[in-house]
């Protein structure tokens, strides 16, 4: 819904003398705003980028110092050997001596893994070898490794003063190997013919011995030559290749350096305290200019969308066909919407203002205030959830009087504190659709009728069908008893007694007949059957006389199988019995003919129990013939009403059987082979 603005919110007032227009004001004011934001961006980047170059400045700073307290404490190292070496050339030592004294510098500096004295062929004349480590030049001898030594050598004599060599790696057992230098200290001539000891350093060891140097143990140092090959490593972490720095040892004919790789990563964007308190000032001072802007923006907007959204609200509730309610929490109605008000007959402010809702029908006033009371009580059935999407029905008034029915919806309101603060009902009027619902009742009882009606066809054939046995036993045992009557040798007794037998036979068939129309009527009618617990046995008991007298016509042997004691089951006495007569008179028609012989016609009938742990839930019984089976395509159609094999047959006994079964929760149905065919049904055992 819109309405019309007035004619200032939307018609620009004429400008006044010297003042600037609206638009002009609204480009100015995002002008300074801009400004300010670029400013304050501007200097926090300017700010973090010197800072983070500060900290790079000093991280690259301590990589040098380390590097070279690492190359000076390498040095003094390795000036120490050389003295130590020195020392050794004192007062011309004798051998002994020599080798006494070179074990005592090996075992007092790990750095030195060999010394040797050479003449003036550079042949080893006297050898010494750190007791740390005994395989030095156990792959390879030495004298294979020994032209980096002697290079030094003649340098050294060239020169008169100690020379190192190149680097050189010592393979070792295992795959692994040492990076070692050779030290050759000239020994003076005047003490003989010219000779050299030859020191062998390890450069690794001496990396360990720098260690001290770094302290923070927050690098990786490593011995490097010219072109930046790594010859040894130490220290327990790696670099991260970002703060590097090298610095030479500057040995006699050695080109070694030192490189101290720092273990610090690219500094982070908040690298200490103080820069963190600024740019956390400069965010918040521009954080604080966007909220304040933002605010100004969504205030208006929030302004047009809440009159937008009340428009819309209401437009979508006046257009509603269910009736919306709200309660407070003493039940007093706080807002109905016009549909509500439709429903019922009562404008807003009658029921808003009504002590006892208008709408209540007088003779439920009591009932319906002690229901509103339950359901509004704290903890009420109306709030859980499941009951806002059940529901549930009850019945309104109109104005006018009329009672309709009603199903109401309810669910808790809740404040923006998230404190409940009432109930919110949807209300639907129902009486359209209940007489809806009562027509269809209507239309589907007199379908019912109809298709009752249609059955009496069949069900005339079926008495027809069933009354014939009961009527022709009815009719032979009156034969007999006549031909007793008649019969002047029988003593009156005897006669007597043998009459007494037929008359009750006669009696039982025509009850028997009578219970057969009772029950066919019923069926009919579909209504639910007199069920009653019985023994199997009376069941077999009540059909096993017809089933004999039709047997003895096709000279059938009937074999019976039932256990004791027998199962009980819960039906109907009369239907079951008409199925059971219904699949022994099927069975003993089916060994009829020549297909089986005289002496193999046998009529196997069976009761058991089956299912259930100990209690069985069920009763099968068993109908079985020796004649030749059924063929494959009519047993598919075996049980279609009207479908009959045999001219004189009316095809509805096994429809009707498996329809009386199926009505008993059971079920029918067979095997076949060319050796019989087994009928098979199931009732439910009786508790």
């Amino acid at each position: 819904m819109t309405t019309a603005a007035p004619a200032s919110s939307t018609t620009p007032d004429p400008a006044l003398p010297g003042q600037p227009q609206r638009g002009t004001l609204r480009w100015r004011r995002a002008l300074l705003w801009g400004l300010l934001l670029a400013l304050l961006a501007v200097a926090q980047t300017l700010l973090v980028w010197l800072a983070l170059n500060y900290e790079s400045s000093r991280a690259q700073d301590r990589t040098e110092a380390v590097a070279g307290a690492v190359a000076a404490q390498a040095r003094q190292t390795l000036t120490r050997g050389l003295q130590s070496l020195q020392a050794l050339l004192w007062n011309a030592p004798s051998a002994a001596q020599w080798r006494s004294d070179a074990g005592e510098i090996l075992r007092a500096r790990r750095e030195i893994l060999r010394i040797e004295r050479r003449d003036a062929a550079f042949a080893v004349d006297l050898a010494v070898q750190t007791p740390y480590l005994a395989t030095l030049f156990t792959p390879i001898p030495r004298d294979a490794l020994s032209l980096e030594a002697e290079f030094a050598c003649s340098a050294a004599r060239r020169s008169g003063a100690p020379t190192f060599s190149r680097s050189y790696f010592v393979p070792q057992p295992g795959g692994l190997g040492l990076e070692v230098i050779d030290l050759c200290v000239p020994v003076s001539p005047g003490n003989g013919s010219p000779s050299s000891m030859v020191a062998t350093f390890s450069l690794a060891a001496l990396l360990e011995e720098a260690l001290a140097a770094d302290p923070s143990r927050s690098h990786e140092l490593s011995f490097v030559e010219g072109d930046g090959a790594r010859l040894a490593r130490a220290g327990a972490v790696r670099g991260a290749g970002i703060y590097r720095a090298e610095h030479a040892l500057d040995l006699a004919g050695a080109a070694l350096r030192v490189r101290a790789d720092s273990v610090e990563g690219r500094p982070h964007l908040i690298p200490n305290l103080s820069l963190a308190l600024v740019v956390g000032l400069s965010i918040a001072l521009f954080a604080l200019v966007l909220l304040l802007a933002r605010d100004v923006r969504r205030r208006a907007a929030a302004e047009e969308r809440l009159a937008e959204a009340l428009a819309f609200r209401k437009a979508m509730e006046d257009s509603l066909s269910t009736g919306l309610r709200a309660r407070d929490l003493t039940g007093r109605i706080t807002y109905v919407n016009p549909a509500f008000c439709r429903m019922v007959g009562f404008d807003t402010e009658a029921l808003q203002h009504a002590e006892t809702p208008p709408y209540w029908p007088p003779e439920r006033v009591a009932e319906y205030t002690e229901r509103q009371t339950k359901r509004l009580a704290p903890g009420g059935g109306s709030g859980a959830a499941g009951d806002a999407r059940v529901g549930y029905e009850t019945v309104f008034m109109r104005s006018s009087g009329e009672r309709f029915p009603v199903m109401i919806y309810e669910a808790p309101l809740v404040d923006s504190a998230g404190r409940h603060s009432g109930w919110m009902s949807a209300a639907l009027d129902v009486s359209d659709q209940r007489r809806v619902e009562d027509l269809s009742r209507q239309q589907q009882e007199r379908l019912q009728a109809t298709a009752r009606l249609a059955t009496v066809g069949e069900m005339a054939s079926l008495l027809s069908h069933e009354l014939n046995q009961p009527l022709a036993a009815i009719a032979s045992y009156a034969s007999g008893s006549l031909n007793l009557i008649d019969d002047p040798a029988s003593a009156d007794a005897e006669l007597r007694g043998l009459l007494r037998q037929s008359l009750g036979r006669i009696a039982e068939q025509a009850e028997r007949a009578g219970r057969t129309i009772k029950s066919v009527h019923d069926f009919v009618r579909r209504r639910e059957q007199a069920r009653e617990a019985m023994s199997a046995a009376t069941l077999l008991d009540a059909v096993l006389p017809l089933v004999r007298l039709q047997a003895r016509k096709s000279g059938t042997r009937i074999e019976l199988d039932l256990p004791t004691p027998p199962p009980r089951v819960w039906a109907d006495r009369t239907m079951v019995e008409q199925v059971l007569l219904n699949l022994t008179r099927n069975a003993i028609q089916a060994m009829e003919g020549e297909a089986t012989p005289l002496a193999a016609r046998v009529l196997r009938i069976g009761v058991r129990a089956v299912g259930g742990h100990g209690k069985p839930d069920w009763v099968e019984f068993r109908v079985g013939d020796a004649g030749p089976g059924i063929a494959p395509d009519v047993a598919e159609r075996l049980f279609t009403p009207f479908f009959t094999t045999r001219s004189e047959g009316m095809g509805l006994g096994l429809s009707l059987c498996r329809t009386v079964i199926e009505q008993h929760g059971g079920a029918l149905d067979f095997d076949s082979g060319p050796s019989g065919t087994t009928f098979r049904f199931t009732l439910r055992a009786a508790p």
